[in-house]
């Protein structure tokens, strides 16, 4: 199974709005990546579920005032990872601190 997919019912005409199908993915990624897409200006609704707790699937909504869903998904993924590269490297640096005689 692909990771991301499209959830079926989504208009095809209509790419502003998304929901997206997550495999293996929970409430960890969801809410990280939820709180970097809200703070857009041009996004008008971000949120996720997770539509029981036996599937291993989360979906994820994307509402915006003009780009590409798809294309705000994309950017929000960079921008968490940013954000993960970043607390690795403060947290690698205390550490060497911490370890240092």
């Amino acid at each position: 199974m692909d990771r991301i997919a499209e959830l079926a019912g989504d208009d095809d005409t209509e790419e502003r709005n998304r929901t997206f199908v997550f495999a293996d993915e929970g409430h960890t990624f969801g809410n990280a990546l939820r709180s970097i897409i809200v703070r857009y200006p041009e996004v008008l609704f971000c949120g996720y579920t997770i539509p029981h707790p036996a599937e291993t699937k989360m979906h994820f909504r994307i509402q915006t005032n003009g780009p590409r869903a798809a294309d705000i998904l994309k950017k929000g993924i960079e921008d968490l990872e940013k954000v993960c590269d970043h607390i690795l490297e403060v947290f690698q640096a205390e550490m060497e601190e911490f370890k240092a005689p």
